[in-house]
């Protein structure tokens, strides 16, 4: 939807009135977030944060969540007089939202804050809805969690190993190609924890990551759905992981032990064939790399894969989208579950991931970003992140189990994943 006016400068007083304009360059983002429950997503200094919430939606199970939640949108957009001076992608009306993982979970959500900070390029701007602008947010000072006491989720790791055993004989025996196995852990605080503190430390520790804060929900993703701005899109695919070295020939070799890894190479072929399958419909253009590179974190390694192409317009009256072309969370949707967070086939993984897993992932490992009124954004899957209620923080970490995965090698694996949180927890 495009930005519009009835008429130059003149404002319909039965519509919600939401203004867009340049600002001095905003400087840290998340410094600007006034308290716990605001939204952010940012990385390398660019991206949104935001706070009050001028719509919000809670979503039912159902795998027509995401249809839902754009219907909702559209409306609310819709419903809406902008003023954007400054017309790049997250400018105008802008929706944070964070999906469950299963389609039978309850949890989803859509928040539209009433104020918006933005940066990207090389332009910084703010966004308010109704009268926001006139009462500015006082910032309330931030606090560390204090001391933590850590316990078990659903499964303890000797738990999580058998599950994992069970998982490759039952990959041995069927059709079942891969799927993804999660856990969970529990950290309780003295005090009630703060998102911007943790946002802030993963900001600082994970820059290439995505940083987000959602209805609760914190992490630094380093897994990109899809970004789209316009017609072009590109999504950053990864499966397959190792640690970092405590040397660099430590490193450089663990790096190339993971590229040469048939079992890894495997895992990750599986995730970029899905991606492709989902977006090809919705493209008259698609490149993907030949081969997966390293993509090297602050604790782990990944196998990459860049994908890139461009959009096709929808016929009008039939996409049900936001804008012209498929939106940025039509397509997240499109993706959503790839292999790299349930596995191939996805609907045999799914099952056995309610089978053995033994918890809901809630939101853990589903669609986590914003979208705004013209249908740009980005979106990632919700990974290295936890669940904040009070003083309480849930840890999620995932493996993809393969037929050659070994439950010792897949239970160190997914310690690695936990250290981002846990360190940011424990600074």
């Amino acid at each position: 939807m495009a930005a519009e006016r009835d008429e130059p400068g003149k404002l319909r007083p039965d519509r919600l009135v939401v203004r867009t304009v340049s600002v001095a360059d905003s400087g840290d983002l998340l410094a600007r977030l006034p308290y716990s429950g605001s939204v952010a997503w940012v990385r390398r200094g660019d991206g949104l944060v935001g706070w009050g919430e001028a719509a919000r939606i809670s979503i039912p199970a159902g795998e027509d969540r995401f249809t839902a939640g754009e219907k909702w949108l559209t409306e609310f957009f819709d419903g809406a007089q902008v003023i954007d001076e400054v017309g790049l992608p997250g400018c105008g009306p802008v929706a944070f939202g964070s999906f469950t993982f299963d389609p039978t979970s309850d949890g989803s959500v859509l928040i539209v804050p009433s104020v918006v900070v933005g940066r990207g390029g090389g332009r910084s701007w703010m966004t308010t809805i109704g009268d926001r602008y006139a009462s500015p947010e006082l910032i309330r000072p931030t606090h560390a969690p204090g001391e933590l006491r850590w316990h078990d989720g659903s499964l303890t790791a000797p738990q999580w190993e058998r599950t994992v055993s069970s998982a490759v004989a039952t990959i041995r025996e069927s059709e079942l190609g891969k799927v993804v196995l999660a856990r969970d852990v529990y950290a309780v605080a003295s005090d009630d924890i703060d998102a911007r503190v943790l946002l802030t430390r993963l900001a600082a520790r994970y820059p290439d990551c995505w940083t987000f804060c959602c209805a609760g929900l914190v992490g630094a993703t380093p897994e990109l759905y899809i970004r789209r701005e316009g017609a072009a899109v590109s999504s950053l695919v990864l499966a397959g992981t190792t640690r970092r070295g405590s040397s660099d020939a430590e490193d450089s070799r663990l790096g190339a032990a993971l590229l040469a890894s048939a079992k890894d190479v495997e895992e990750h072929r599986y995730a970029v064939a899905d991606v492709r399958r989902a977006l090809a419909p919705f493209c008259d253009r698609l490149d993907i790399d030949a081969e997966p590179w390293l993509l090297r974190l602050a604790n782990v390694q990944h196998l990459a894969t860049n994908v890139t192409g461009r959009l096709a317009a929808t016929r009008a009256g039939t996409s049900g989208v936001l804008g012209e072309r498929a939106s940025a969370l039509a397509l997240a949707a499109a993706l959503h579950p790839t292999a790299a967070v349930c596995g191939t086939p996805s609907g045999t993984a799914m099952e056995l991931i309610r089978e053995l897993e033994g918890m809901d992932r809630g939101r853990y490992a589903g669609p986590v970003g914003w979208v705004d009124a013209g249908g740009n954004g980005e979106w990632g899957i919700a990974l290295r992140c936890a669940e904040l209620d009070g003083r309480r923080a849930r840890l999620f970490a995932g493996c993809g189990i393969v037929a050659d995965s070994d439950p010792e090698a897949e239970l160190a694996e997914a310690q690695n994943k936990f250290r981002a949180m846990q360190d940011a927890l424990q600074d």
